[in-house]
């Protein structure tokens, strides 16, 4: 027997519908502590459990419209959310853990490859080293979307449909990638 959806939620996301910001804060103060423990067991970190909760109640901000109390409960429909975005998350993890294993190949199959100028070869070793070092001190959703990016010719439209992550939040994680980049990258030239 399937509890029925407390009229009291179902109210709420009805006020979220019509872009009622109190609404969503009251059932984010509801669930997100809950949300955080489901996503954290999936995830095992912070920050990513952090940004998975708070996509979901995005989710629920622009897609409050579409709930079906007939289909589930508040709490089952926001459940439901967050171990997807969970799940995305963690297979999203081990691509990227996959990608750069081969980029890691393809650097050293270069690396073998080199041989007729040995000062040049050195310095271009070096280059390379310095590059892997920096891009592996980067958040793994920055480093995900700078090799998609310029590794492997992607746009940012393409990283989108490719990730399921919005467009906005791609060119942001570029931007501080490469922001981190420049700063790691100097500081290692420095030393």
């Amino acid at each position: 027997m399937t509890a029925k959806p407390s009229i009291d939620e179902i109210a709420l996301v009805a006020r979220i519908a019509q872009q009622d910001q109190t609404a969503l804060a009251t059932l984010y103060d509801r669930y997100a502590s809950v949300l955080y423990g489901v996503a954290f067991k999936i995830l095992g970190t912070v920050e990513e459990t952090e940004e998975v909760v708070l996509d979901v109640f995005q989710q629920v901000w622009w897609t409050a419209a579409r709930y079906d109390p007939k289909k589930a409960r508040v709490d089952t429909w926001l459940f439901m959310q967050i171990r997807s975005r969970a799940l995305d998350k963690l297979r999203s993890k081990q691509r990227i853990s996959r990608l750069q294993q081969v980029f890691l190949d393809a650097v050293n199959m270069e690396v073998q490859a080199l041989g007729s100028n040995p000062a040049e070869d050195v310095i271009v070793l070096e280059r390379r080293t310095l590059v892997m070092a920096a891009i592996e001190q980067l958040p793994p959703e920055q480093q995900q979307v700078i090799e998609l990016a310029y590794f492997k010719g992607l746009t940012h439209t393409e990283i989108a449909v490719q990730t399921g992550v919005a467009l906005g939040t791609i060119k942001t994680r570029i931007r501080l990638g490469l922001s981190k980049l420049r700063g790691v990258l100097s500081d290692l030239n420095s030393s």
